[in-house]
């Protein structure tokens, strides 16, 4: 698979032109796709492939069905949706209506700008295809408007301005696509609330099984894999209910369960330390003291 994948990496947005019959970009790192002027002949492309590029794609009426990493999922009322360099994409079944634009750049053009750092903050570029951005008439408005200014700076005469106007319109759309996700939260939270239930469930489940002995500590990591969504969009939703991420709840439920068995039980520190699934007491300790201001032994002493 990774020989395969390797043919299958576009390394540069000029390989990529060439694959799709497009004329050379006008900018080595940054291009942008303007489906409404161009049919773009996705069948042309390897299925799977690799971007070694960003790619920032919002689409507004596709249907079809659409690989991102591991997981499939079905347009109906198109989208925005965000891929970062290296994650593998690819469509199952033809694509129709692409009407929409597509940004790609090479994280070459960030390079002295501080973007570079904050794009990484980014959740969006690692969630699950299934949560792309869904934008009302008023926010299409706004993105299409910050493609329309960067095609026009990309069309026009390249300066010595030009890189940092087009940076400064990217930094623009993700922040306007970082606010319209928060929306997004807030308008779904009825699937949001179900998410928040289940992961309390598997908590639950977790904390009172051998697994917890077995393996230790549950993970943000086992739980995105449970809920089959990434660990940035698990945080991002229970952060959006609860303000706190999927780390802290799992340290929530320890917490629970920690003062459970020093309030009901004559287990010694060390035995609900590995109960819990810690391999050193201390570690323990110290992090229970952090959540509550007290030792266990001073809480277990407090109760009683």
């Amino acid at each position: 698979m990774k020989d395969e994948l390797h043919n299958h990496r576009f390394d540069s947005l000029s390989r990529l032109h060439k694959a799709l019959d497009m004329p050379a970009p006008m900018h080595p790192l940054v291009s942008l796709i303007n489906n409404a002027e161009r049919t773009i002949p996705l069948e042309r492309l390897p299925n799977p492939h690799i971007l070694n590029f960003y790619k920032i794609s919002y689409k507004m009426k596709l249907h079809g069905k659409f690989r991102y990493g591991q997981h499939d999922y079905d347009f109906e009322e198109g989208g925005m949706f965000f891929v970062s360099p290296n994650q593998i994409t690819g469509a199952h079944e033809p694509l129709s209506d692409q009407s929409g634009y597509t940004l790609l750049f090479h994280p070459d053009l960030l390079l002295g700008y501080e973007l570079a750092r904050k794009i990484k903050s980014y959740g969006f570029f690692s969630y699950s295809s299934h949560e792309a951005l869904h934008l009302s008439e008023k926010e299409k408005a706004t993105i299409i408007a910050v493609f329309e200014n960067i095609e026009e700076e990309l069309n026009g005469r390249i300066d010595h301005f030009s890189q940092d106007v087009i940076i400064s319109q990217i930094d623009l759309l993700l922040n306007y696509a970082n606010r319209f996700y928060g929306r997004q939260f807030i308008t779904r939270k009825a699937v949001s609330s179900d998410v928040l239930q289940r992961v309390e469930d598997i908590l639950h489940t977790y904390f009172r099984s051998p697994q917890v002995q077995n393996h230790g500590l549950p993970t943000v990591q086992f739980l995105s894999a449970q809920l089959n969504v990434s660990a940035s969009y698990l945080s991002d939703v229970l952060r959006s209910l609860t303000g706190q991420n999927a780390q802290q709840h799992i340290h929530n439920h320890l917490i629970e369960k920690a003062k459970e068995q020093l309030s009901t039980s004559q287990l010694s520190i060390s035995e609900i330390a590995f109960d819990l699934g810690f391999e050193h007491a201390p570690s323990f300790s110290k992090l229970f003291k952090l959540k509550t201001s007290m030792s266990p032994l001073d809480f277990r002493r407090a109760f009683n």
